[in-house]
């Protein structure tokens, strides 16, 4: 569909320097497969899977065509005290896929929502088994957990958090898992896993018996790709057990083959009691995300409830969308068919093969990966975030998106990606990295 943008001022856009934007805007009039099309007709390479979320490529005419039939025989149903069949069966594909016995699925519409839902479960579920005292959440310095109150409280990016006020009362912080030994370890480092004793000290110093839940990202996503050093995720899991603390995975971003495998959880060996899913559970095609809980969370919120009275006083007005549900049925059917996750796990090393390649240019002081996810640091320039918001544009003129945070750049194509993307990625990078 085409659009005139005769004016831009009337749309105030997220995460963007507005002003900036409106006087060269970077407009995005089409996609396919594995590229973009600018309103100059210009085709640029996506590298970075729109936002974490297009994982088996734009203009899937599958997903498209499933949202047209939903559509046109069941386009709204109420989510509170009905359901249409489809919103059980794509549940039931989910735990299916979905590691341990993550067997109960609750969707909304965006990882924050999912994350917001999440730390509400964790709650909800201390409270049925009669610990309604345990009201702490433990975040991690650097970590994204989206923009709503609940995730912006229990992460630890700077600028999501200093405009907003205090946030929710009972949070504290690990540190993240990044030290300066790490710099350019492949996969997962060596060192760090002793940063995983932070939680411990939580529970020395405020009460394990207050703690409600830990929640964090598998690998730190947003702030730069920072991936869990070994043994780190298995000590937070232990001291979970120890102290009767929820564990939370935010799989917003790893979920669906990021990792090589369905999930993160499945990489790294280790099962969390709750896990967030949203970006590309519909290819990000439509906007959903999805909250899996454990058998024992459900079972005691759902069975210490009275009879005939509501579990969980959460929901959406759109919580299984019927579109939604569509779209993430069609994509989960495209994961499967194409063998998607066993795609990236097989490509995935020469990605990082060339990605490491890169080290040598100067401007470059860090890279970071792990499956088809890459970060890398930028020598600051004048001011944080100068460079990479300079880089971020160049790169775009020059052919190819990426998402910058700060002076953090990340990869994350779609799981399509072929060796040629990957080079064409990589000589881009090197051109424009190598001009300053």
């Amino acid at each position: 569909m085409n659009y005139a943008a005769n004016s831009l001022e009337s749309y105030w856009m997220p995460f963007t320097s507005n002003r900036d934007f409106k006087e060269n805007p970077r407009l995005i009039v089409r996609a396919k497969g594995m590229h973009y099309w600018t309103h100059h007709g210009e085709k640029v390479l996506d590298g970075s899977a729109g936002l974490f979320c297009v994982a088996a490529g734009h203009g899937r005419q599958e997903i498209g065509d499933a949202i047209a039939r939903q559509f046109s025989e069941l386009d709204y149903s109420p989510p509170f005290q009905f359901g249409h069949p489809a919103q059980f069966e794509l549940a039931r594909q989910l735990t299916d896929m979905l590691p341990g016995d993550h067997n109960h699925v609750f969707f909304g519409n965006s990882g924050s929502e999912a994350v917001d839902t999440a730390l509400k479960i964790a709650l909800a579920y201390h409270r049925a088994r009669g610990e309604g005292q345990r009201v702490r959440l433990i975040g991690r310095d650097g970590a994204y957990h989206g923009v709503n109150f609940g995730g912006v409280s229990v992460a630890g990016m700077v600028k999501n958090r200093e405009a907003f006020g205090v946030g929710l009362p009972g949070v504290a912080h690990m540190r993240k898992t990044w030290l300066p030994e790490q710099r350019f370890s492949r996969g997962q480092p060596e060192q760090g896993a002793e940063l995983a004793e932070d939680l411990q000290r939580m529970c020395d110093l405020h009460g394990a018996d207050n703690i409600a839940a830990c929640i964090v990202e598998p690998i730190a996503g947003s702030v730069g790709c920072l991936v869990p050093p070994k043994g780190y995720l298995q000590r937070l899991r232990e001291i979970c057990d120890q102290h009767g603390i929820v564990l939370i995975f935010d799989e917003v971003i790893t979920g669906f083959g990021r990792t090589g495998k369905p999930f993160a959880a499945d990489s790294f060996e280790v099962l969390p009691d709750i896990m967030t899913m949203a970006k590309a559970l519909t290819n990000g095609n439509v906007p959903m995300g999805a909250v899996a809980v454990r058998d024992h969370v459900y079972d005691a919120i759902v069975n210490n409830a009275a009879p005939g009275a509501v579990e969980l006083f959460h929901g959406y007005t759109y919580s299984g969308c019927p579109v939604a549900v569509a779209a993430s049925l069609a994509t989960l059917e495209i994961y499967r068919r194409e063998n998607l996750f066993a795609r990236a796990a097989e490509i995935s090393e020469y990605f990082l093969d060339q990605v490491y390649a890169l080290q040598d240019i100067p401007l470059i002081t860090d890279i970071r990966g792990y499956g088809l996810l890459a970060g890398m640091d930028l020598a600051p320039a004048d001011k944080p975030g100068a460079r990479g918001f300079d880089v971020l544009k160049r790169l775009y003129a020059a052919g190819l998106v990426v998402k910058t945070t700060g002076d953090a750049l990340l990869l994350s194509p779609p799981l399509i990606v072929e060796r040629e993307h990957i080079d064409a990625m990589c000589k881009t990078l090197r051109e424009v990295l190598s001009e300053d």
